[in-house]
């Protein structure tokens, strides 16, 4: 049979392509327990921040809530993960109603339809070891879902390119500040605790016979 197909299509190059460029995250150290969980992707957007990010998100995060919490007081860890919270929070509530909007525009303008991809989803298992973890995954979802939506009222002249495009690079800007973020929170919190590591021992540790050089080494690496 001849085949009538008028276009060649995806059959999962594209994602291979993506994949290729992933950050390899080191997860050796990490001693957690994950929930395993089939995450998908269809949009471009979604896929490319999900491998560049997701990772190294969650090994920021771990070391905020659990490694810093073997040297760090638990009230200074607990400021930090607020502010990662308040992050994740802000950017889901920006999706929320992007997705409630752009709903509401179906609707008015009697839009039925949704445009789809024809490149070949993402779909990969993907081990969450925090509620970190798990919600930076839910907020990368919901990215995934605004991106047809905003295609599909661009289609339709509901809004325009320039306006979609203002959209979607703001929504970029802001689940890419959230991993940013947690990874400044763990780099200011690494510091700290490098920082006790090298303070000089307590007077009382200390020799006071100022001549004897080697004793008081050895008492600071106590």
């Amino acid at each position: 049979m001849t085949d009538t197909k008028m276009v060649v299509t995806d059959l999962g190059e594209a994602n291979a392509r993506i994949l290729a460029k992933e950050v390899k995250a080191d997860f050796r150290r990490v001693e957690q327990a994950s929930v395993k969980l089939m995450t998908h992707f269809t949009s471009a957007e979604a896929k490319r921040l999900f491998v560049r990010f997701f990772s190294t998100l969650q090994l920021n995060s771990h070391f905020v809530s659990v490694i810093a919490r073997t040297k760090l007081k638990h009230e200074d860890v607990e400021r930090v993960e607020a502010l990662l919270r308040g992050k994740l929070g802000t950017a889901t509530e920006e999706l929320n109603k992007a997705i409630d909007g752009a709903e509401a525009l179906f609707k008015v303008n009697g839009i039925t339809s949704l445009a789809t991809y024809d490149t070949k989803a993402l779909e990969i298992e993907v081990g969450v070891i925090s509620s970190t973890g798990r919600r930076y995954l839910e907020l990368l979802n919901k990215f995934d879902q605004v991106m047809p939506l905003l295609q599909t009222l661009e289609i339709h002249e509901v809004i325009t390119a320039r306006e979609a495009d203002i959209q979607r690079a703001g929504f970029k800007r802001a689940i890419r500040g959230v991993a940013v973020a947690a990874r400044n929170l763990a780099t200011g919190l690494r510091r700290r605790m490098n920082a006790m590591g090298t303070q000089d021992p307590a007077p009382e540790h200390r020799s006071e016979n100022p001549a004897k050089g080697p004793a008081r080494q050895d008492n600071a690496l106590d």
